[in-house]
């Protein structure tokens, strides 16, 4: 049973790390300080609603279920935070129109108003007997915890009802960013969980009210709900900054990965390449391997053969290539050239006049890559030397 409780709070504490340093960065957004404050609501609900924690406060406090009303006030105060946030985010801190302002402040009274009343009517009721898991059912027609229990579902409920509709209309919004769209998604699910969680608690005790018991609906149904919802509100709200970030680091890493032959071949012209540097960002080291080839690229190109690359492009294009990828393999051509006559003279330049590596400068990745094809290569190489050899010759 502990598992639905330790599962989502560690869940959601990582959440909240992955966003503290962006949120301490940016602390003047209001929005994601919103988040934060969500992400710690949402764990201090689970860590005081584990049947340890309610134990302990109880002991401590000296007062039988006095977690009950705290933890309903944490479950509270999330729920109305959860609207704020959605308001907000939806609406854009830029709308200050005065339907939006109105829309925070009735969340803001409702939800503040519904967390006194649930102390008060704490205070009213008679609940001696100390009850860790299953409170609910156990003071189902016990006055004043009775409507204890229904004012923090129906409070939970509303919330996560209009929570989930905003959501879902949001999704269906054009032009949203695939990570943020994904985000929402999960988040609109894990809210949508919750009412799975509010219809199991309220029948529960509804069943109570006629003399039945269902109890198992509210101890052993509602918990692993509850946490299975937080846990997919978690991913929704790092996904958009999670996902967008690692699709940044694998781009990073697949353009470092595929300068690798074209860099390999400038090592053959160099013969030395980038010193490895330990603690090195991916940036870094994509920015430091483009440098070498384009360093070892510019002095080479004395011997590019200008003729030889736009023969080889024509030749590309007769043997059914694309013109990208025939301009690709034309310049992988002509730089092999480069480097064979290079490494026969090196201090002979190219006669035929003008060389341009503009072009191979600024595109060195679809170069690298025509270059991990060397079948292609030897097929333009054939196809580029088969006219002149069959020149006919004349006395």
């Amino acid at each position: 049973m502990y598992i639905s409780f330790w599962i989502p709070t560690v869940v959601l504490t990582a959440a909240l790390a992955i966003k503290l340093p962006t949120i301490i960065r940016l602390w003047r957004d209001p929005l994601l300080r919103a988040v934060g404050g969500l992400l710690l609501l949402a764990c201090a609900v689970f860590v005081f609603a584990a049947p340890a924690t309610i134990a302990r406060v109880n002991r401590v406090t000296g007062v039988p279920n006095i977690a009950a009303p705290l933890v309903y006030s944490l479950l509270t105060a999330f729920c109305g935070s959860c609207l704020l946030l959605i308001i907000a985010w939806r609406n854009g801190l830029s709308d200050r129109s005065a339907e939006t302002r109105r829309a925070m402040r009735l969340v803001v009274r409702a939800y503040l108003g519904v967390v006194v009343a649930l102390w008060v009517l704490f205070a009213l009721a008679d609940a001696p007997v100390e009850r860790v898991r299953d409170l609910d059912t156990y003071y189902a027609n016990t006055p004043f915890m009775r409507e204890e229990t229904l004012l923090y579902l129906l409070a939970h409920c509303t919330a996560v009802l209009i929570t989930s509709r905003l959501i879902w209309n949001w999704v269906r919004t054009e032009g949203l960013d695939a990570w943020l769209r994904w985000g929402l998604v999960f988040l609109g699910v894990g809210y949508g969980l919750n009412l799975i969680f509010d219809a199991a608690k309220l029948t529960a005790v509804a069943a109570r009210w006629t003399g039945h018991d269902l109890d198992w609906l509210s101890t052993d149904l509602a918990p692993p709900v509850a946490a299975l919802s937080a846990i997919l509100i978690a991913v929704g709200f790092i996904l958009p900054h999670a996902g967008q970030y690692l699709h940044d680091r694998w781009q990073l890493r697949l353009a470092h990965h595929e300068l690798r032959p074209l860099y390999l071949l400038m090592r053959s012209v160099n013969g030395s390449g980038v010193r490895f540097v330990l603690r090195a960002t991916p940036e870094l080291r994509l920015i430091r391997r483009e440098t070498f080839i384009r360093d070892v690229l510019l002095p080479l190109a004395r011997h590019i053969d200008e003729d030889l690359r736009r023969r080889s492009y024509d030749a590309a294009l007769a043997l059914g290539f694309t013109p990208s990828r025939a301009k690709a393999l034309a310049a992988a051509v002509t730089i092999q050239d480069a480097v064979h006559r290079r490494s026969r003279a090196p201090d002979s330049g190219n006669t035929t006049g003008g060389p341009d590596t503009t072009d191979l400068l600024q595109e060195i990745g679809a170069v690298s890559r025509a270059l991990r094809h060397p079948a292609d290569i030897e097929a333009v190489r054939a196809r580029t030397a088969a006219p002149a050899q069959n020149v006919p010759v004349h006395d």
